[in-house]
C-alpha cells in the first residue's frame, strides 16, 4: 500500500489541483475559487511522492458551518479510499462543530461515499439543477 499524506495545500500546488478539477469538469471556470481557498488555508490535499491524487475544498459562510464545497478525486484514482481519507481528515480538523455538504440526487458514487463516512442526510434544495435535487449531508466533527 502507498503512504497518503494530507496536508493544506499551498501555492505551489494550485496548478495540480486545478489540472484535476479541470480533468473531471472540463473546464477551469473554478481555478479562481481553487486558487483563494488555498490562499485562505481551506483547502486540503491527498498525495504521494509529489502526486497529487484529490482535494477536498471547505468554507465557513453556510450558516456559519464549515461546508465542503468541492471534494475531487483524480478519476484515476477513484474508489481507492482517498475521499473518505479527505472527509476523515476534515472530521478532525474543521473550524466548525457541525459540518455540512452536499452532492446532487443523481451522484449515486458521492452519496455512497457521504454515508460510507457516517454523514447523515439533512435536507434537500430543489431547483438549483433541473430535476436533480441537491441533497444536503451532515455530520459533527471528530469528539463532539
Amino acid at each position: 500500500m502507498i503512504h497518503m499524506e494530507i496536508r493544506q495545500a499551498n501555492e505551489q500546488d494550485i496548478n495540480a489541483i486545478i489540472n484535476i478539477d479541470q480533468r473531471i469538469i472540463g473546464s477551469d471556470r473554478r481555478k479562481g475559487e481553487i486558487s483563494q481557498a488555498v490562499i485562505e488555508e481551506r483547502c486540503l490535499i491527498i498525495s504521494s511522492e509529489g502526486e497529487l491524487f484529490g482535494f477536498l475544498i471547505y468554507h465557513v459562510h453556510f450558516f456559519e458551518c464549515c461546508f465542503i464545497s468541492l471534494l475531487m478525486i483524480d478519476p484515476a484514482h477513484q474508489r481507492k479510499g482517498l475521499a473518505s481519507a479527505l472527509l476523515s481528515r476534515i472530521k478532525q480538523i474543521s473550524p466548525t462543530v457541525k459540518i455540512f455538504s452536499s452532492t446532487n440526487e443523481s451522484n449515486e458514487s458521492m452519496k455512497r461515499v457521504f454515508t460510507k463516512n457516517g454523514f447523515s442526510k439533512s435536507g434537500k434544495v430543489d431547483n438549483l439543477d433541473e430535476g436533480d435535487p441537491e441533497i444536503i449531508y451532515f455530520i459533527k466533527r471528530i469528539g463532539e
